[in-house]
């Protein structure tokens, strides 16, 4: 059974994250995909999930070769059936989550009043109800073990209102709702939630953008805020990193 990694309790000659087991979803490309490199490079065993199967096969590859334990598992995360059977073969394959980090997400921009029920629930349910699906099945082991911890990205656009981000905006300031009451929920039992909030990240999620590439970040800048909170002492609690590019666009 997987341990929960404890930093500073690990041996000299093992990566940090040894004995630990990260679930990524959205985690077959960008931001996602640059996240399970840098838990599978500090010794985490890494679950992935997506819908594209030859991405997920691609990136799978790419864990393996960094010598640690790697599944992955094509899953809609904003139903509930596919979540219940992804956590649950996770568990099978690898054992116990320990570490969850809820990536998936999609942006739908414009007015929010020329937009359509279903590009509503299209953005809500991938940015919103997918992280209440996949901490609600990942939380009882969790607790059982009093220990783990829930990483939520959001955005800048979880704090700050932007001309067209109606429905993106609305599921990031939910996301970050939820994720505060879920860090109060779970603290007690040793569980900490974090978010992260990028500014512009240059993936393919930005699409056809006019920024300067040399004034976003890069998905390395999301996974280094990961690893941050990862392996920060056991008895802290980083509830949210916001991240800014340091040139301005």
């Amino acid at each position: 059974m997987l341990q929960t990694h404890k930093p500073g309790a690990q041996h000299a000659d093992e990566k940090p994250l040894s004995g630990a087991l990260a679930l990524v979803t959205g985690g077959s490309r960008g931001i996602g995909r640059a996240i399970a490199v840098r838990l599978a490079s500090l010794g985490a065993a890494v679950a992935i999930c997506g819908r594209d199967a030859n991405a997920l096969n691609d990136v799978s590859a790419q864990l393996a070769g960094l010598g640690g334990r790697v599944f992955s598992h094509v899953a809609d995360v904003t139903r509930p059936a596919d979540v219940d059977t992804l956590v649950a073969k996770t568990e099978s394959a690898l054992g116990p989550v320990t570490i969850l980090v809820n990536n998936a997400g999609i942006g739908v921009f414009g007015p929010a009043h020329e937009k359509s029920a279903e590009d509503w629930d299209r953005v809500l349910n991938t940015n919103l109800k997918s992280v209440f699906l996949v901490s609600k099945a990942v939380a009882p082991s969790m607790i059982s073990r009093k220990d783990g911890d829930i990483i939520n990205i959001s955005s800048l656009a979880g704090v700050n209102a932007f001309k067209g981000g109606g429905l993106y905006c609305a599921s990031k300031w939910g996301l970050q709702g939820l994720s505060a009451c879920m860090a109060e929920d779970l603290r007690g039992y040793g569980i900490r939630v974090s978010t992260i909030c990028p500014g512009s990240v240059a993936t393919e999620f930005s699409g056809t953008s006019t920024k300067d590439p040399a004034k976003v970040l890069s998905p390395e800048d999301v996974a280094h805020a990961v690893e941050t909170i990862v392996t920060q002492s056991p008895k802290s609690f980083i509830s949210q990193l916001q991240i800014r590019p340091l040139s301005k666009p």
